[in-house]
């Protein structure tokens, strides 16, 4: 009994251990049946499971059982940055101003991380190491420092052709963290692919990052900038790879749930755009969740941050799955399985996003500002299917659609004109991809997408065109536009007379007589009515001119 307790205790400690120093040279068949042994009798536990799958990259004809593609964190971390949290909560309630604290921790707490005196970055400095002082030597040629140590000084490393050059006898430093400030270091870590250096960077990044957290939000508020450079720093790289690292978003679901929302704000929300695709059930508790509570509690402008960071996510996420199903054969049971639960996955994500912003829009009076970042965040996601060839498309609610269609900014409607265009296209070619027709029932798009864009677009001919509108698909109880003052409402609502669209009806009618006094709307009929609409196209609505291009006959001209 007291050595299954040991084993318990102690077992997650040692496989922490183990699957940072594991190279591919130590994995043996012998270690595989002890680690099997042990989930026999233990169960499957996540620090048993990190190790298998480590085994199993490494080696995957050892490992016969099925493992989870890839778990959120595989090993507990302790409580610290919590604690520390509850902690300076308190002395900054107990202080009688809002001073900078100053913690002393205690034993129970983590250390701060020691800085030497002369550094002024997080990031350590690019050495080569014990064989740069031999190469450094005056009477030591470059190729008898090549011959000698059969590597290339990282420091003599200035561009891209040296790097081709000398990419077979390249050695990264030990103090790998160094290479995010080296683009050319970079570039060869994402040629290499090693699974050996990734580990190591992931393992630097998450120790690092929970230190600098911890002294950063506790310990000392002076240095605030210095941990705001190293998510910079982090984030350049992400971009410069195009790939988000797996260490940040672990520390994005550590420290999200303890962020006020304030802190390096744009750092934080610039790593959720790069967190890795994956499944979004599994993210939904561990980030989205709390964002969500951040989201709805904050100012519009924080609100506007964030629906800005995940069209980023999006974007993202799409490039990856394009990228990776066109490098895959596009079997049936690829399609059926892969393609299917990303598509879940990406629909899960718009829909979240859907929800936060019909929210928002009543929590903020219909603000046009914070509509402007939701109809960016629908541009991208009405092209899924043509810019991306992914089998998606997903409209925007009901309550987005008609505070854009309602609304008195002019680019606002421009901008829905623009979105509905561009979801005919795609729908259109969905509907004649022979690839849909003869895939699987669940990339079938839903008979349901097509009714609902089709009432949608119903009811902006309506709007814009017969002056017809709310006549099918949409109910408006007829008080409250009585209630409102708009008894003929069926005439209050086209091209001329649409509230976004007045000033520029009435431009049009001044440029035939300035002097005249009274205008009468009415009159923009027959050739003037398209007189009328080159009008306005040549002030730049082209979202309109594209909407009513290919979804209205001009024949039918009011």
């Amino acid at each position: 009994m007291s050595n299954e307790s040991f084993v318990c205790r102690k077992c997650p400690y040692v496989c922490h251990l183990l699957y940072l120093l594991t190279k591919k040279e130590n994995v043996k068949p012998f270690r595989v049946r002890k680690l099997l042994d042990l989930q026999a009798k233990i169960g499957m536990q996540p620090h048993l499971q990190a190790l298998l799958s480590l085994y199993k990259f490494f080696v995957p004809t050892l490992i016969s059982v099925s493992l989870p593609v890839r778990k959120k964190i595989y090993f507990k971390n302790s409580e610290n940055m919590w604690n520390s949290a509850l902690l300076a909560m308190r002395l900054r309630n107990q202080q009688p101003f809002p001073e900078p604290l100053k913690l002393v921790l205690g034993s129970a707490s983590v250390r701060p991380l020691k800085r030497k005196l002369n550094s002024h970055s997080v990031i350590p400095v690019l050495n080569s190491g014990s064989y740069t002082k031999e190469c450094g030597k005056k009477e030591m040629s470059l190729s008898d420092c090549l011959s000698h140590n059969r590597s290339f000084p990282l420091e003599q490393l200035q561009n891209f052709p040296q790097l081709l050059q000398n990419i077979h006898c390249l050695e990264l430093p030990s103090q790998i963290g160094s290479v995010l400030n080296n683009s050319l270091l970079l570039h060869y870590i994402n040629c290499v692919r090693d699974e050996s250096i990734l580990l190591r960077l992931y393992h630097w990044l998450s120790q690092t990052l929970q230190e600098e957290c911890i002294w950063y939000k506790v310990n000392n508020y002076e240095h605030g900038k210095d941990f705001t450079n190293f998510l910079d720093t982090i984030i350049r790289a992400q971009c410069f790879l195009q790939e988000g690292f797996y260490s940040c978003e672990a520390f994005l679901y550590k420290s999200l749930p303890l962020w006020d929302g304030l802190c390096c704000r744009s750092q934080f929300l610039q790593l959720v755009s790069w967190i890795p695709f994956s499944s979004f059930s599994e993210v939904k508790p561990l980030l989205f969740d709390h964002l969500a509570q951040l989201f709805f509690t904050s100012t519009i402008y924080f609100k506007c941050s964030v629906l800005q960071s995940l069209k980023e996510l999006l974007q993202n996420w799409l490039l990856w799955l394009s990228v990776d199903i066109r490098m895959k054969p596009l079997t049936s049971s690829l399609l059926e399985t892969t393609l299917g639960g990303s598509m879940d996955s990406v629909s899960k994500l718009i829909d979240y996003v859907g929800w936060l912003s019909t929210t928002a829009m009543r929590l903020e009076s219909n603000s046009t500002f914070l509509l402007h970042f939701i109809l960016d965040f629908y541009e991208k996601v009405c092209d899924i299917y043509v810019n991306y060839n992914l089998p998606l498309v997903v409209l925007f609610p009901p309550g987005i659609f008609h505070s854009a269609l309602l609304s008195l900014d002019t680019s606002i409607l421009n901008q829905l004109c623009y979105i509905m265009h561009r979801y005919h296209k795609n729908l259109s070619a969905a509907k004649k991809n022979e690839l849909v027709q003869k895939a699987k029932s669940e990339f079938n798009f839903s008979s349901k997408t097509y009714q609902q864009f089709n009432q949608y677009l119903t009811t902006m001919v309506g709007c814009l065109w017969t002056s017809k509108p709310f006549e099918k698909g949409t109910h408006i109880d007829l008080q409250i536009l009585e209630s409102a003052g708009i008894m003929e409402y069926k005439n209050s609502l086209n091209l001329v007379c649409h509230p976004s669209l007045l000033s520029y009806a009435a431009s049009f009618l001044l440029q035939e007589n300035l002097e005249e006094r009274t205008i009468n709307m009415g009159s923009i009929r027959g050739k003037k009515w398209n007189w009328y609409l080159e009008y306005l196209f040549s002030e730049g609505l082209q979202g309109l001119k594209l909407f009513i291009g290919s979804n209205i006959h001009h024949s039918s001209v009011p």
